[in-house]
């Protein structure tokens, strides 16, 4: 069977590569996946099985419950001061689907996008996808893989269109401050650009605080926020994501995903409904355990030779530089993977920026943390 044309060149992302080889392997310590461990709660999922038996099995509305959509309304506001309506809601198979829509729905052929690197592989592709062109835009180590109004106007041109923003960032873990975001809204309306804030870390900083981009001045109306439950509230298999932004934008990605998924399953929109309302203060124990995690791991790295690590400020990931052990991302990604057995994604597969660093996932026990930090720690001596 011949492959559409479009489709001949389609290769695995470095990050893909790795959950394939891993698949494969037994015993690997995996510090490569942002899931995390912990099960989801068991009053969530109760609360699915109660709406399966009060009848919640057909078709749900395309754009999601209107209970639900109040229940993102809700949180948005108690936590971050976003003040939304349900028609502004757009519930989404995942929050990987958000960009998706948004792409399809905002971008004429040719129209570019400024993805700040390193950034998450799948934007790329998005945009893409959709007849965009993603423009990447470097950031630094110095500056904390965060971007500067100096570095969106070197990638500026007549035909951008919008911008991909996430804070707290997968992979750098950098929580963009106030300020800079007051800088980087600034330049936007200057633009005319619209902006697709990934904001799916939202529940997890351990430093500084989350500043929806939606909630500065002369944002709200160029702004889609983009969330979900999948961290937050530790439901990645049930695929609830949701899309925040102005009304038109979402009826137009709501008619776009009727030809394709025609609406987010029935009984995990019941059990975000719940979760939404109730789970605040588990929220908060959640993040304490990973902020431990985090800094127990980032002193290991430390303490190597060839390899430094800042403390993340949000996410849970970690992002050291291993320059210093004379190997490139993915040569030390494998190798270690080969040799040590713990799995971790090379830095390069997020973008230019992210060569000579790799990301490690904190999403493990603190006990098989520290094992794999003990086998890492191996590694680098052997080299």
């Amino acid at each position: 069977m011949r492959l559409a044309k479009r489709h001949e060149n389609l290769r695995p992302s470095g990050m893909v590569r790795m959950f394939q080889a891993i698949e494969r392997m037994e015993g690997v310590l995996n510090l490569s996946i942002g899931e995390p461990d912990f099960d989801t709660e068991p009053d969530i999922v109760e609360a699915a099985a109660k709406a399966a038996r009060d009848g919640f099995t057909h078709y749900p509305p395309l754009q999601g419950f209107y209970d639900v959509r109040e229940a993102v309304c809700r949180y948005w506001e108690r936590h971050h001061g976003l003040k939304s309506k349900p028609e502004e809601v757009y519930m989404a198979v995942g929050a990987m689907q958000v960009p998706h829509l948004a792409f399809g729905a905002l971008l004429d052929p040719g129209d570019e996008v400024l993805l700040v690197e390193p950034c998450f592989p799948p934007y790329f592709s998005q945009v893409e996808g959709n007849g965009g062109i993603p423009v990447a835009v470097p950031t630094r180590e110095e500056s904390g893989f965060a971007p500067t109004v100096e570095d969106l106007r070197r990638a500026v041109t007549p035909r951008t269109r919008g911008l991909l923003l996430n804070s707290p960032c997968n992979p750098s873990g950098r929580v963009v401050p106030r300020a800079q975001l007051e800088e980087i809204a600034a330049f936007v309306q200057e633009h005319d650009l619209f902006v697709l804030s990934d904001e799916i870390y939202e529940s997890l900083v351990f430093s500084g605080e989350h500043v929806c981009l939606a909630t500065l001045p002369g944002m709200r109306e160029r702004t889609l926020t983009m969330g979900g439950l999948s961290k937050s509230h530790c439901m990645t298999g049930w695929r609830l994501g949701y899309a925040i932004g102005p009304e038109e934008v979402m009826r137009t990605m709501t008619l776009i995903s009727a030809v394709q998924t025609y609406g987010l399953n029935t009984l995990g929109q019941k059990a975000a409904l719940y979760a939404l309302d109730t789970q605040d203060a588990k929220l908060l124990e959640r993040r304490a355990v990973f902020a431990d995690r985090m800094a127990a791991v980032a002193e290991r790295l430390n303490s190597m030779k060839g390899i430094r690590c800042h403390r993340a400020e949000g996410a849970f990931y970690l992002f050291p530089n291993i320059s210093g052990t004379g190997l490139s991302s993915e040569d030390f990604s494998w190798r270690l993977l080969e040799s040590a057995k713990v799995a971790t994604i090379p830095g390069s597969a997020f973008g230019r920026s992210g060569e000579g660093y790799v990301r490690i996932a904190c999403t493990q026990s603190r006990d098989t943390l520290m094992r794999a930090m003990d086998a890492l720690e191996g590694f680098v001596k052997a080299l």
